[in-house]
């Protein structure tokens, strides 16, 4: 008693550890039972269906929904109660980026519905219901995001806990769901394509969960199959992005926030010219690269190959430009003298760790590439074009991972602490007047508002004005000079000003040009252009079904890596 009577801090604070690792513990459970359960359904396990799986994720998002509507309903009875928020959480363009993907996944939903009454006869009742709670899911779950990111939870603490965590890993579930239904159409493509490349020596054996029935309207049916795969790229990313706001919720509970506002940094296009057209030439350049590719890929084994050939000459020159970039930015940064912030912040600290984890993804799968282009007997022309790929992709996401991670972690400057104040002398009749008012009242004209005799400076230009009633007359016909002096650190002030705008000017762009790359990059493997798959030479050193496997683990870590860093130098941009 004495102990706990001396430590009640330390006390206090066991209760909610155990919480936080019960909760975690927890979730991570439910998501092992349930990635078992889709590994058994992939596989063709004996006694697994797809109706086992689609029943435990509906159980999940009904057990989230009871406890988000809990949720909401609490709030709304404490609304004018003040609570504590985490301002780094859930920003504005997060919001609106996740909103996106929503409605594109409850569009997903309606072809799925749509897909399931064309099919009734023969398709299990729970692939109805999946859809139509995966939509109200995605509803509330959107509004919830959207009205209560930013909240650090201080009540239910440890019910709140595992509320959160069980939503957190309810969306993962969901996300690997999708990635797996996308990797299994992707890979019965992947299996026709080699043949037009003369790998014929690989065992072809389609992995098809096709109904076992016919369609009744046909053109309906096949819209709809075609459809839900185009979309599924968005329907993964809606989930990864609402697991990562969730966890930031999640770490945020029962957490001291220091109060403090926040600078808003709103996005602006002005200043950012160069980056967005160039950026822009990317990214139109990439869509055709990709609609080329899938039309060409597959066609004959000279159209295969020219397509391949396309895909790596324009992957290469994107890469350099993006490292390119990368180190101009590294360099600036290196010539400034800012302090980085290192204050608490779960959302910054995320945002770094996913970055590197996901890096991971194509880092796996571009060493596969170079270790098979070393050991491969015979190569095909246009496998040596996947060497300095393979080679620029590691380079690249190693210095944009510096740049990212050091810019989110940079102090913001603000103008009205850092800007040092002028000294304006005037010099009359011997006596000397020293003012110091602020640059920023200067600049604008309203320094002199209320007392006349302050000399005014207008775009480096300095003009003394002396104007102190009936003094005026006597000084103008005695003739003396007035004589207005800045030191020489006043003058230097302007060339350092300007040299700093110039960097940030060049900061921006250069952040708007890769947050626009890693968009078009984020296009092709989400697309299905995806020539880890398709060139061959990786199946034959390593074997079709391990390289199949480890391509089917990374490539959706690389996958989100390129929309995550999107999002985190759109950050930048706006921070700069």
């Amino acid at each position: 008693m004495e102990q706990a009577a001396g430590y009640p801090a330390v006390g206090g604070s066991y209760p909610q550890k155990n919480a936080e690792i019960l909760s975690s513990q927890y979730g991570i459970n439910l998501f092992l039972a349930g990635l078992l359960l889709t590994f058994a359904w992939a596989v063709h396990a004996v006694g697994i269906s797809k109706s086992h799986l689609l029943s435990y994720l509906i159980t999940l998002m009904l057990i989230q929904l009871l406890w988000m509507l809990w949720y909401l309903c609490r709030s709304c009875t404490q609304r004018r109660l003040i609570r504590d928020k985490d301002t780094h959480a859930g920003a504005r363009w997060l919001k609106c980026g996740i909103t996106l993907f929503a409605v594109i996944t409850l569009i997903l939903d309606s072809f799925k519905i749509g897909y399931y009454i064309d099919f009734l006869n023969c398709l299990s009742p729970t692939e109805g219901i999946f859809p139509v709670t995966h939509a109200v899911h995605t509803i509330l779950q959107v509004y919830f995001l959207w009205c209560h990111a930013k909240d650090v939870i201080q009540s239910f603490k440890t019910l709140e806990r595992f509320g959160v965590i069980h939503s957190v890993f309810t969306n993962l579930l969901l996300w690997t769901n999708g990635v797996l239904t996308e990797s299994k159409h992707q890979l019965n493509e992947h299996k026709e394509r080699l043949i037009t490349l003369g790998f014929g020596n690989i065992t072809i054996v389609l992995d098809d969960h096709a109904p076992q029935c016919n369609c009744t309207t046909t053109t309906l049916c096949s819209i709809f199959s075609q459809g839900i795969y185009y979309l599924y790229p968005f329907n993964i990313e809606y989930h990864i992005l609402a697991s990562t706001m969730l966890y930031v919720l999640w770490k945020n509970i029962g957490r001291k926030v220091e109060h403090h506002q926040q600078n808003k940094t709103p996005f602006k296009f002005h200043g950012i010219t160069v980056g967005m057209i160039f950026g822009l030439i990317v990214l139109t350049s990439t869509i055709a690269i990709v609609v080329v590719y899938l039309i060409q890929i597959g066609g004959s084994k000279i159209k295969s190959e020219l397509a391949l050939t396309m895909f790596y000459l324009h992957a290469i020159f994107v890469l350099a430009l993006m490292c390119t970039a990368g180190i101009v930015a590294l360099l600036i940064y290196r010539l400034e003298d800012r302090s980085l912030d290192n204050s608490k912040n779960p959302a910054r600290k995320l945002d770094a760790e996913l970055l590197v984890g996901t890096a991971a993804g194509s880092w796996l799968l571009s060493w596969g590439s170079i270790l098979a282009i070393i050991c491969a007997h015979g190569h095909p022309k246009y496998t040596w074009y996947n060497l300095p790929y393979s080679v620029l992709v590691i380079i690249e996401k190693y210095i944009q991972n510096l740049f990212i991670i050091e810019s989110i972690h940079r102090e913001q400057e603000k103008a009205n602490d850092d800007i040092k104040t002028l000294r304006i002398v005037t010099i009359s009749r011997g006596s000397t007047l020293s003012l110091t008012p602020l640059y920023k009242e200067i600049y604008n004209g309203r320094a002199a508002r209320d007392s006349s005799d302050i000399p005014c400076l207008f775009k480096g230009s300095i003009c003394g004005r002396e104007n102190n009633g009936a003094g005026v007359a006597k000084e103008e016909t005695s003739q003396e000079s007035s004589l207005v002096m800045h030191s020489a650190s006043d003058f230097s002030f302007y060339s350092r000003n300007s040299v700093t705008n110039n960097k940030r000017r060049i900061l921006k762009n250069i952040a708007a040009f890769l947050f626009l790359c890693n968009l078009s990059l984020w296009i092709p493997p989400a697309f299905g252009c995806r020539p880890e798959y398709d060139n061959g030479l990786e199946e034959i050193v390593f074997g079709f079904e391990p390289w199949i496997i480890v391509v089917n683990l990374a490539m959706p870590f690389s996958i989100f890596y390129r929309m995550h860093s999107a999002a985190s130098l759109f950050e930048v941009n706006c921070k700069t």
